[in-house]
């Protein structure tokens, strides 16, 4: 490696990482700009994978590949060779044509070795990330450059115009004296033939000077713009190099040491990891006019600012932690100490009531918030299991750091819609639709766009969900129906003191479900109301649902303590019902 002047340590604190020459390292002679063939996103980071054709000589040899980004892990980098390249690998022929060994130092090239060139056995004995800093390359200034760095850009430019302009006003001088010089020769060669025309070539003569006449005044005028333009050009010049340090740009490339047992051609594949890479899932779910099917679309969200672009690469999404510690964690002392329970104590039972989210399949909720409780980025729930998803075709996704959509797959699936509402957490019903994840593989958890009827409707979340396991999404609210919720508490005690007395904790909840259609708004429709009760898990606390006080009986009590009512309101119509429950405690128990 050519080693750069070395910046100082505040420099390279402060260099940002440059994107890879395109030009493929014109810089350094003989690197192979191996493309990145395939990708496999993690959740905060890539695994990037080149693969290529290489030509090699007998013995031991240095291949260097690049540019790369310098934001290339180091202890990450695996580089494999073998005689069997993969199904459609492009293999670049031999510039030489004669198929010819390469130099040791600089063995791959930019164009693929010929197909009757033999494939040989090699091994990789070495490989490295080789890094420097270069000269930045031209170009446009960056976002953060000075008001005299654009200054001497827009002067260069503005001289690079101008001496185009000069060349082509002396290409037009050049014209006209061509044409000077024919009609000289056609004036001589008509008055020795005795055709003189006087008139005539005194007309074109008269045009061809004054044209001439007007180029050269241009061509002055120009000349002297030059003499300004580049007088301002050297001021700046001089003014931005005693003000401003030019930053070097850092460069990486791969440098592999292979052992090859001939001369011949073999496949190269080389991966490493890349920080600055994460996606996310997102869907899109569309119910059907019929609300019989919805068509349920998995899409991926990538966001990638690495340095290098991804041109047509194979995307792999997987949600695996490569950083997160594999080694159990370290053990500590756990004292524990009986002792014997005071008598009141033993009488009394403290109990207390509290909320619990029912979860089925899946860990925490995706949401998460950052060390200064703004809600950030949410990350994988993966169900504790390691998924992989694969895009159906190539993907481009340039290294811009925004995001970009990528359709992984869809399906349709029949479902079953209801409108439904839980009073307790609003007064609307919401029109939910129950189907089964037909996708062939899990859904994670992540926002889903809703689309119904006549377009989106809004952003909802969708939970994880398991092959085949019944999905359950709201398609937005029914502004026709309203529900209204009265509770009303009451409290008691029954028995005889210090014998068999109890605390009746009597609640009554009154709903009253109205369907606001007009009158001819068509036929009856169907509704179902959720209400909860509280659920013990203490023998001295008793919860009962009044069956007889309740009006309508409910139609359902689940084990975690849902009350379901299903109703049928035509247009206009308006229901009431009441729901009473007793929680009945024993004298010993507190807290309530």
């Amino acid at each position: 490696m050519t080693a750069a002047a070395k910046p100082s340590p505040a420099d390279l604190g402060t260099q940002p990482a440059a994107a890879p020459d395109p030009s493929g390292g014109a810089g350094r002679p003989g690197a192979l700009p191996l493309p990145i063939t395939a990708v496999t996103c993690l959740e905060d980071r890539a695994q990037v994978e080149r693969t290529g054709t290489v030509r090699l000589v007998a013995g031991v040899q240095r291949l260097r590949i690049g540019p790369v980004t310098p934001l290339a892990v180091d202890r990450s980098l695996r580089a494999e060779i073998s005689a069997h390249p993969g199904d459609g690998e492009p293999a670049p022929p031999d510039p030489a044509g004669d198929g010819a060994a390469a130099p040791v130092e600089n063995a791959p090239l930019e164009d693929a070795p010929p197909a009757d060139t033999p494939v040989v056995a090699a091994r990789v004995v070495d490989a490295r990330v080789v890094r420097a800093y270069t000269p930045p390359p031209p170009g446009e200034p960056g976002a953060d450059a000075s008001e005299l760095r654009r200054d001497v850009h827009d002067l260069e430019r503005e001289l690079r115009e101008a001496r185009q302009v000069e060349q082509r006003q002396e290409n037009a001088l050049a014209v006209i004296d061509q044409a000077r010089t024919d009609l000289h020769r056609d004036i001589v060669q008509g008055a020795g033939a005795g055709s003189a025309d006087p008139e005539r070539w005194a007309d074109r003569l008269d045009r061809v000077e004054q044209e001439a006449e007007t180029r050269i005044g241009e061509l002055h005028r120009l000349r002297r713009r030059l003499h300004d333009i580049g007088e301002e050009l050297r001021e700046a010049r001089e003014a931005l190099a005693a003000t401003e340090y030019e930053p070097r740009v850092l460069t990486a490339y791969l440098e592999l040491v292979v052992e090859a047992e001939d001369a011949g051609r073999a496949h190269l594949r080389v991966a490493h990891l890349v920080p600055c890479a994460l996606w996310r899932p997102a869907y899109r779910a569309t119910l059907a006019e019929d609300r019989g099917s919805v068509r349920l679309e998995t899409d991926a969200f990538v966001w990638q600012a690495t340095g290098e672009d991804w041109s047509g690469a194979a995307l792999s999404l997987s949600t695996a932690r490569p950083t997160l510690a594999a080694t159990p964690p370290a053990l500590t002392e756990d004292v524990l100490a009986l002792r014997e329970r005071s008598a009141e104590e033993r009488r009394t039972v403290e109990v207390n009531l509290r909320e619990e989210e029912i979860r089925t399949v899946g860990g925490e909720s995706p949401g998460e918030a950052t060390a200064a409780g703004v809600p950030g980025l949410p990350g994988l729930d993966d169900g504790g299991a390691v998924r992989t998803l694969s895009a159906p075709y190539p993907v481009d996704i340039p290294s811009d750091g925004r995001p970009h959509r990528v359709h992984l797959s869809s399906f349709t699936a029949p479902c079953r819609a209801e409108r439904t509402c839980a009073p307790e957490l609003s007064p609307l019903l919401v029109t939910t639709a129950h189907f089964a994840n037909a996708a062939g593989h899990v859904l994670l958890a992540g926002p889903v766009d809703l689309v119904r009827g006549s377009g989106f409707v809004g952003r909802g979340e969708l939970a994880f969900a398991g092959a085949g396991e019944e999905v359950r999404l709201a398609f937005g609210s029914e502004d026709t129906f309203r529900v209204v919720r009265h509770v009303e508490e009451s409290r008691d005690t029954a028995g005889l003191t210090g014998i068999n007395q109890r605390t009746v904790i009597t609640r009554r909840v009154r709903l009253f479900v109205s369907r606001l259609d007009v009158p001819d708004g068509g036929g009856a429709q169907e509704v179902v109301i959720r209400e909860r009760v509280p659920v013990s898990e203490v023998s001295a606390v008793e919860v009962r649902v009044r069956t007889d006080s309740s009006s309508p009986a409910p139609d359902e009590v689940d084990d975690e303590g849902i009350v379901r009512y299903t109703l049928r309101l035509g247009p206009g119509e308006r229901r009431e019902i009441t729901l009473v429950h007793e929680l009945t405690a024993s004298s010993s128990v507190t807290g309530l």
